[in-house]
């Protein structure tokens, strides 16, 4: 089988990359230092004690909320969820630490569900690029962390993301994550050498990850509580940047109704290639269920892979 693009050309690469995610992604860990450095500016204007967290958004302004629930899900007494909508749940009150975050700050249903947060008088914190939701933030004198503009949201998780981590944990509902955010930081300068364009393919684990794209139907699997949102995002990078369709679940809730999914038909089976994300502090049914369900679907699709977190 040929391929249409020589992943070991950099020119190739940058014909096939007209939006410019492969320096997005290689500023990476400047983008988290940045953020980190934003972040630690801002002044809030409220100290709790909240009853929960909720993190309204969408799309790649949306995911860093996923992160958050994620990462915070032992860590955190409190509950904490993800608002794609106009409005926010009907709990939200003055108890509730509401993050509004935009990238562009003009997503409508974002700037609708942040009148509702103030009409039921929750703590707001903005994050955004501009826009109009940074208008309103200064208007009302809402705390406002404003990041660099000019990426696509999808490029823009650090600056997304982090923000809400620290903001936590200056309110108390977190550990210190100082010395977590230095070793993620350490970690992402690593893996932009490792993975960098100018990485032959016999050394990338990235382009050997594409090679078995190429033609199929990517699906990612990850795990409750550790690798799920990774596995969320996989899938809408591939939608988003390759315009091509992708799918992802998690388990264990997979194995109950999709794992039975997959004896017909054959020949959409064989171009489905499948990426398991694994984590060292998966449930360890969890890591058992992976070990299973490999055997039992490993020989129906085109291939699997497991790519384990660092």
């Amino acid at each position: 089988m040929g391929y249409s693009v020589d992943l070991d050309r950099e020119e190739a690469l940058k014909k096939a990359d007209p939006e410019n995610m492969l320096e997005a992604l290689a500023g990476l860990a400047d983008q988290c230092r940045r953020a980190v450095e934003l972040t630690g500016k801002v002044d809030l204007n409220f100290t709790g004690p909240f009853h929960n967290i909720v993190v309204t958004g969408l799309g790649g302004s949306a995911i860093g909320g996923d992160f958050l629930r994620v990462l915070a899900g032992e860590k955190v007494n409190v509950p904490i969820a993800v608002n794609r909508s106009y409005t926010l749940p009907r709990y939200v009150n003055k108890d509730s630490l509401v993050f509004a975050v935009s990238y562009s700050g003009n997503t409508e249903e974002t700037l609708s569900a942040y009148e509702d947060a103030k009409i039921k008088g929750a703590a707001i914190t903005v994050i955004t690029g501009g826009g109009k939701l940074a208008e309103k933030a200064r208007q009302d004198g809402v705390p406002l962390i404003s990041i660099p503009s000019g990426l696509q949201p999808r490029a823009a998780t650090g600056y997304l993301f982090l923000p809400m981590v620290i903001v936590a944990a200056e309110l108390g509902l977190m550990p210190d994550p100082n010395e977590d955010l230095a070793d993620l930081i350490r970690s992402l300068e690593e893996m932009q050498k490792r993975l960098a364009p100018k990485t032959g393919e016999k050394e990338n684990p990235a382009k050997q990850l594409a090679k078995l794209f190429y033609e199929k139907i990517p699906i990612i699997w990850g795990a409750s509580g550790t690798t799920e949102t990774a596995a969320m995002r996989w899938k809408g990078q591939i939608n988003e940047n390759s315009k091509a369709p992708a799918y992802f679940n998690v388990l264990p809730e997979l194995n109950h109704n999709e794992i039975v999914g997959t004896e017909v038909p054959g020949d959409i089976l064989e171009k489905v290639e499948l990426v398991f994300l694994r984590d060292r502090e998966d449930h360890p049914r969890v890591a058992k269920r992976f070990e299973i369900t490999k055997e039992i679907i490993g020989d129906r699709v085109s291939g699997v892979t497991e790519d384990w977190g660092e």
